[in-house]
């Protein structure tokens, strides 16, 4: 046990936050966090981390616990670094007392050398600490880090206040024992996330994350904590199975609450009776005393008030779309303009569900936004007949921000009347006061739900779409998902959501530096597909640093003189740097092997199982690097 929360309350202006929350954090557990908007994740976050007191009634309250050995790194969402250091220098001072340590031994060593002995007792120690730690590798873990969170080799000498990755990558390095991270994975590219999750996979601590990212949920979870109402409930295994667990527990309560509301029915009925005929008083105080001793099941919760968005069209569209030809993605005007993509041709038929996908400021937006003929472009865009667009803008600039929610509504349907419009704004979850907010003072995710009325409005039989599920809630996007699964038109988005790609794009269109791919096939295949390369990249890489390094030796040996003993010696070194190649070879290949095995259902739903795969994951990784320095001290 690394921590341990007990009956944990907390009140904000009079409402109860937090109702009798109870977690226990083991050394392993990767637990993740979820639920609505406002449910107290980060308040319990904050709690756990003591920078908030809960709320105390009796001594039993509050009770906040720690093992000797917790250190804990806590990220908060909006976390960051404001430094006028450069990357590596503000990294670096992450292994301050290592950098110490290593200087007061090269100081023992002059010492030493100068006829002094008696720090000698010192040196050992220092060295046996050093060692342990792992601490003449600290540039290695700097820089396997930097490289994982998309910092290139140019960017390490620039300020680290102007990278959003800074803090998170500053946290790694520190390595506590309880990792706790607050939506990690906001404003991170595929790459990035995809190497995050891989090394919180086999992370030797625990880590607790607050996300809305369920496809990162799914691949790094062994648990799922949700607060709902207050309560907190821990369920196995990873985000899909929280999700049918969740749906099996709710079902069994409503059923037990139905039975036991028919049982306290027939009591009571039974009391109301006999009561008052002397022939059975007896028996009915017999029953009322029982009646009084029931445990009383609460009333399951279901949530009323989730998004109802259905998309419908009523003009079928033709075969073929929309064609889309030698056309360049470029922006700014005159000579700022600047050119992203200088040519990109697809097509699109009846009912495709197309993702765009590309690094952040790659042009996605833009080339959405160009197929509408919304900005200028060379080549052609060529929409069929019969097609209406329905667009979603992810900034959502095309409402009227003086206007009301209601206004907004009437004033491009004049024709609805004001239950009618109600009615359209209660499916998306805007009732009573809200209505009459006006939209430039309403979240972000209201803005998207008002936006989905409008869409709804529309039945546009092609819906191209920006980030729809950027702001909403775990909820408000499993109600998108839903809804555009269902609809039968043709797709057109740009995303992040790795979840809302696998479940909803069939094709997918990569944008890349000055370039462009199409996938035809879905977001699944192309992670693979990705993952492929990335491994023959790092098989190319190490392979050329061999090489390199085979050649500098090979120089190095027709430069020096060479004896009988000498060349013994070599042929045998030769020999060991063989051997370790081929073993490093063979331990990335079992790594890869494992790392396939604990993405599979049957793996990350068994905890114990899950455990033991990532534990030998960290013991071949360890070797490996044992390896590779035995190869550096070979070669030198």
């Amino acid at each position: 046990m690394l921590a341990s929360l007990t009956n944990i309350n907390k009140f904000y202006n009079g409402v109860q936050v937090l109702n009798n929350v109870s977690l226990t954090i083991d050394e392993s557990d990767k637990i993740g966090l979820v639920g609505n908007n406002g449910c107290g994740k980060s308040t319990l976050l904050k709690i756990l981390t003591g920078s908030v007191e809960p709320d105390r009634f009796t001594e039993k309250d509050g009770i906040i616990s720690f093992a000797g050995k917790t250190s804990i790194g806590y990220l908060e969402q909006m976390g960051g670094l404001d430094s006028e250091s450069t990357v590596m220098d503000e990294m670096q001072k992450v292994f301050e007392p290592m950098h110490r340590a290593i200087a007061r031994l090269r100081e023992i060593e002059r010492e030493i050398e100068a006829g002094d002995s008696s720090a000698a007792d010192e040196y050992q120690q220092l060295s046996s600490w050093v060692e342990a730690n792992d601490g003449y590798n600290t540039d290695v873990k700097i820089r396997t880090i930097l490289n994982g969170m998309g910092f290139s080799e140019d960017e390490l000498s620039r300020e680290v206040s102007g990278f959003s990755g800074g803090e998170k990558t500053k946290l790694l390095l520190e390595e506590p024992n309880l990792l706790i991270l607050d939506e990690p994975t906001n404003h991170l590219d595929f790459k990035t996330i995809m190497w995050l999750e891989d090394y919180l996979r086999s992370y030797r601590g625990a880590v607790l994350i607050v996300s809305h990212d369920r496809y990162f949920l799914d691949r790094l979870c062994t648990s799922i904590c949700e607060i709902e109402r207050g309560t907190l409930r821990r369920y196995k295994g990873n985000y899909s199975a929280f999700v049918r667990q969740r749906e099996e527990d709710d079902a069994r309560r409503e059923k037990e609450y139905v039975q036991q509301q028919k049982q306290i029915a027939k009591m009571e009925d039974y009391v109301a009776r006999n009561l008052v005929r002397a022939s059975t008083t007896k028996m009915a105080q017999s029953r009322r005393t029982q009646l009084e001793k029931i445990e009383r099941i609460e009333k399951p919760f279901h949530d009323t008030k989730r998004a109802k968005i259905h998309f419908t069209y009523a003009v079928e569209p033709p075969l073929d779309v929309l064609k889309v030809k030698s056309v360049d993605i470029s922006v700014g005007e005159g000579a700022e303009r600047k050119t992203l993509v200088d040519e990109i041709g697809f097509e699109v038929r009846r009912g495709e569900k197309i993702g765009i996908i590309g690094d952040n400021g790659i042009g996605k937006s833009t080339l959405l936004k160009i197929i509408q003929e919304k900005l200028p472009h060379k080549g052609v865009v060529r929409w069929n007949s019969n097609i209406k667009i329905s667009y979603f803008e992810q900034e959502s600039t095309n409402l009227n921000r003086e206007l009301t929610v209601m206004e907004e509504l009437h004033s491009r349907y004049p024709s609805l009347s004001d239950l009618e419009v109600r009615n359209l704004l209660a499916q998306v979850r805007f009732t009573g006061e809200n209505v009459f907010k006006e939209t430039g003072v309403i979240s972000g995710g209201e803005r998207a739900k008002l936006c989905f009325a409008i869409m709804m409005q529309e039945h546009g039989n092609v819906l191209i779409l920006d980030e729809p599920t950027n702001h909403l809630d775990l909820a408000s996007k499993e109600a998108i998902e839903e809804a555009l699964a269902e609809y039968t038109g043709t797709v057109i988005f740009v995303s992040h959501d790795r979840y809302l790609l696998s479940k909803i794009a069939d094709r997918l269109i990569e944008l890349t530096d000055g370039g462009y791919r199409e996938h035809n096939y879905g977001f699944a295949k192309y992670l693979d597909v990705l993952r492929d390369e990335q491994a023959e990249e790092k098989r190319i890489a190490d392979a050329a640093k061999f090489a390199k390094a085979a050649e500098a030796a090979k120089e190095k040996n027709e430069r020096s003189y060479r004896s009988k003993q000498q060349r013994s010696a070599d042929a045998a070194r030769k020999n060991e740097m063989r051997r370790l190649e081929k073993e490093i070879d063979e331990l990335q290949v079992r790594i890869d092997l494992l790392t396939e095995e604990i993405g599979r259902e049957e793996v990350y739903s068994d905890y114990e199982l899950m455990n033991s795969k990532c534990a030998e994951i960290d013991s071949l990784k360890q070797q490996i690097d044992e390896d590779f320095e035995k190869l550096i001290e070979l070669d030198e």
